[in-house]
């Protein structure tokens, strides 16, 4: 790991996880978290703020980056929510089967590299009836935005530990056997990174 990615992206990520508007995006999904949950992509912990700590008895965060593990750890004691962080992606979750009643994904999907086998992992760890709350920016509606992201995609990821801009989070979510609820709009921003997909899904 070279030092960009040590020591710059996770500040980075950080302050662009911590925009206004993807704030309020979290502020509304998190709190519907329950039971035992599991986090996918905790990067820095920018959700632990917004969990609802009565309706939650177990916290697991997932993030390969163990580089980002220190702002997390230190945004769990600010919440007052104990987390129990593990350093590996989700394509292969060391959990049992019908583990966890919620798994919460925001802001990590465009950067898995498998990212249909990490759903898939996530849809086999929750419960039946359980929920996958997730919010992601992706491939945006509009022609004209989408072959800015295409153009902008080389130089965009290496720059952002990975993202695609791209990411058809309804194909996605449908190729791992997800059924979702969802809505879907332009957030305030550069178009070609501002188009979003949040609710929640359901092992169809």
């Amino acid at each position: 790991m070279n030092f960009y990615d040590r020591h710059v992206l996770p500040y980075l990520i950080d302050i662009a996880c911590g925009l206004p508007m993807v704030q309020r995006q979290r502020r509304q999904l998190v709190p519907q978290a329950q039971g035992r949950v599991l986090e996918v992509g905790m990067g820095t912990g920018r959700n632990l703020p917004f969990y609802d700590r009565s309706r939650i008895t177990r916290l697991v965060g997932v993030d390969p980056a163990l580089q980002m593990h220190r702002l997390a750890q230190k945004r769990s004691r600010e919440a007052g929510l104990a987390v129990e962080l593990m350093g590996l992606s989700a394509e292969q979750l060391p959990t049992a089967d019908a583990s966890f009643d919620t798994v919460v994904c925001t802001y990590t999907l465009c950067s898995i590299p498998d990212a249909v086998q990490a759903l898939r992992e996530m849809r086999r760890v929750l419960v039946p009836g359980g929920k996958l709350l997730f919010c992601e920016h992706g491939r945006a509606p509009d022609e004209s935005v989408r072959r800015w992201q295409d153009r902008l995609q080389p130089l965009w990821g290496p720059l952002a530990g990975g993202c695609h801009l791209g990411s058809d989070i309804p194909g996605l979510l449908d190729a791992a056997g997800f059924a979702a609820t969802k809505k879907s709009a332009y957030l305030s921003g550069p178009r070609p990174m501002s188009f979003h997909y949040w609710g929640e899904a359901q092992a169809a």
